[in-house]
């Protein structure tokens, strides 16, 4: 067997983005599997849960999983890479703070089920059938499925994580640099995120034409004014989450004429991603008259969905408060 650290993928509740990114690495993905011995990517090569299972404990230097954790089955993988990995890697939003898949905790199960099997318009279900965790037919050997939980968690609210990987997707730049760190051992402390420590707002272009002091008094949609790309874009009111967001992107969306919506998460001095951001709003609406400030704050779509896209699960809201029993 090599003796080329051993390094696996995995994913869970989240889009693919993830695994897009290792794909981005184009030409450098070479150099990469030069230096590693890939034993475990599903998504991409035919690897099985019985693979992992039959490495001795510790065998693969480093995991990177990517996803939130929603099911019983991603749990369970989520807990066995853990005990055959010497480092696990949160890799994404959604296995670090919870992502979009983290917004489910608005719901319980019962409510998803309903919305998607039974009452979405384009639904025709007589019968009213749902996912169930087994069944069997017709005195046939049972077949299960993954058991879906009331609350969405996060990679390090499931297992100990030693680093973290932001983004939505990580950009392969910051992907190709936690794995140089890991082949020439130049890691942080554990617990650290791999990616600069700095506001969004310090590598974007337009930092120079925001103003010391900013005046919001309406906030805009993309889609309602002609953006200009050399201006600060809240100086144009729009909604940009760039002050609480950490830097390390690339500044990719504000590059490409959209505001930030905070995918690479906070900053180390930042407890609350949605409450930073609100705060950091707030600070610079341009009115005293509490009806008026009402009336701005109002113009923020989907507060929820804005300002916790996608930290919603690792916040300590952590989820909407559920009543009755709940499965997880």
């Amino acid at each position: 067997m090599s003796d080329k650290p051993k390094v696996a993928f995995y994913w869970c509740a989240a889009c693919g983005g993830c695994e897009e990114t290792v794909v981005d690495l184009e030409e450098k993905i070479l150099d990469v599997a030069a230096a590693v011995d890939i034993v475990f990517w599903p998504v991409a090569l035919d690897f099985k849960r019985k693979d992992v299972e039959a490495l001795p404990d510790g065998a693969i230097t480093a995991t990177f999983l990517n996803g939130a954790i929603r099911t019983n089955e991603q749990e369970e993988m989520a807990h066995l890479l853990r005990r055959k990995s010497q480092l696990l890697i949160a890799f994404g939003a959604c296995s670090q703070l919870g992502g979009i898949p983290g917004l489910a905790n608005l719901w319980d199960r019962r409510a998803l089920l309903a919305t998607a099997y039974l009452e979405a318009p384009s639904v025709v279900n007589p019968a009213g059938t749902t996912p169930q965790a087994s069944h069997a037919h017709s005195g046939s050997e049972s077949v299960t499925l993954p058991v879906l939980f009331d609350t969405v968690k996060t990679l390090a609210q499931t297992v100990a994580v030693d680093y973290f990987v932001p983004g939505c997707p990580p950009t392969p730049k910051i992907l190709l640099d936690a794995v140089q760190k890991l082949l020439n051992g130049n890691l942080p402390e554990k617990g650290a995120v791999l990616a600069p420590d700095t506001a969004l707002c310090e590598e974007c272009p337009r930092k120079d034409t925001r103003p010391e002091k900013l005046a919001v008094k309406e906030w805009k949609r993309p889609h309602e004014i002609l953006i200009d790309p050399d201006q600060c874009l809240l100086t144009q009111g729009l909604l940009c989450l760039g002050s609480a967001t950490r830097g390390g992107c690339e500044a990719q969306c504000t590059k490409g004429n959209m505001p930030c919506s905070g995918c690479f998460g906070p900053t180390s001095r930042v407890r609350d991603f949605g409450a930073k951001a609100l705060s950091a709003l707030a600070s610079i609406i341009d009115a005293d008259d509490e009806a008026e400030i009402g009336k701005i704050l109002a113009q923020i779509p989907d507060p929820v969905g804005t300002l916790y896209r996608y930290s919603l699960a690792a916040s300590p809201l952590r989820r909407k408060k559920l009543e009755g029993p709940q499965n997880a």
